[in-house]
């Protein structure tokens, strides 16, 4: 396997482990005829029983995959954009989240919610342009948003094999990435990983802004030694890995592709700061207040985080050291 592109790793995965797995089940809307072109080819590899189109209808399908998993099916669930899981918040959280506690640990349950969309897909509106990961890390979800093909794959085989409810975001900034992925392996839930070491200032970014981050550690590269950190899975969170970057760095800027109240970025900021001494004060590169990102393709592009914000804020950042 040379040469993958992210949408394909997810495919990869799934049909991996389905093959290990038969209690590995898909279910959807039109996930047959692969809408989101992410379950092709499983119809005919694994038939109906196993690759089972629903009806239009999430809270029916969410609850039923949650009964499939109490019943010993290990199932994943594809939503067509992130904004639908806002429609099924009460079955995630509510029923498969709390079911174990609820039981004393005498049951699991293994279901996968893959969300392919969002994040620097532009024209689709307010209303399927949400990324709402930062909710299911607040309520303790297991929520994991891979930047990379290889990660998309190891992430997602992690996910199924987790006993635990997990939400895999995948955006559509990073889907169609290329990457050689020569050894394609289960990746740790819980572990980040930093792409691209420096000394001045450590930039945590989330998703398919990583790509951004590299990029633009890369044009900095006179001016400043940036680190890139990954955080990888969102909860549970790699605090060690982070602290241990910004130890080294003195210097923090986050860029998530979330609302910038109550977000992912001011939550990380606000624990390394308990934890680590800062030569000056971080920055997040968010998409605004309380934004819905409008229809119009540049109205869209002006609201999302992007390479200038982020660049903006590092040097300010470095400018207050």
């Amino acid at each position: 396997m040379p040469r993958l592109s992210y949408r394909r790793a997810l495919t990869r995965a799934l049909a991996d482990e389905m093959a290990r797995d038969e209690s590995v089940v898909v279910l959807g809307e039109d996930i047959r005829v692969a809408a989101a072109n992410v379950t092709t080819g499983l119809l005919k590899k694994f038939g109906p029983e196993r690759v089972r189109d629903t009806p239009l209808s999430e809270q029916a399908f969410t609850s039923f995959a949650t009964g499939a998993a109490l019943a010993g099916a290990r199932p994943v669930v594809e939503f067509q954009i992130p904004s639908l899981l806002f429609l099924v918040f009460e079955q995630i959280v509510n029923h498969a989240h709390k079911f174990p506690l609820m039981t004393g640990g005498q049951c699991a349950v293994p279901v996968t919610y893959v969300v392919p969309g969002s994040g620097s897909r532009t024209g689709w509106a307010g209303q399927h342009s949400d990324h709402p990961y930062a909710l299911f890390a607040h309520v303790g979800v297991t929520t994991v948003v891979p930047a990379t093909p290889a990660d998309a794959y190891g992430l997602l085989v992690s996910a199924i094999r987790c006993d635990d409810p997990v939400v895999v975001f995948a955006p559509a900034g990073a889907l169609d990435l290329r990457a050689d992925v020569t050894d394609p392996a289960p990746v740790p839930l819980g572990r980040g990983i930093v792409h691209r070491a420096g000394t001045d200032v450590t930039v945590v970014a989330v998703g398919h802004l990583v790509h951004d981050a590299l990029a633009v550690a890369e044009e900095l590269a006179g001016q400043a030694s940036v680190e890139v950190f990954d955080p990888r899975t969102l909860y549970p969170f790699d605090w060690d890995g982070l602290v241990e970057s910004v130890s080294r760095t003195g210097r923090l800027v986050v860029v998530d592709d979330g609302n910038r109240s109550c977000g992912i970025a001011g939550e990380i900021i606000a624990t390394v700061a308990e934890r680590v001494r800062l030569a000056a004060p971080p920055r997040r590169v968010t998409r605004p207040d309380g934004a819905v990102l409008p229809f119009a393709p540049a109205l869209d592009r002006a609201v999302q985080p992007g390479r200038d914000q982020l660049t903006a804020a590092i040097q300010l950042t470095l400018k207050d050291g």
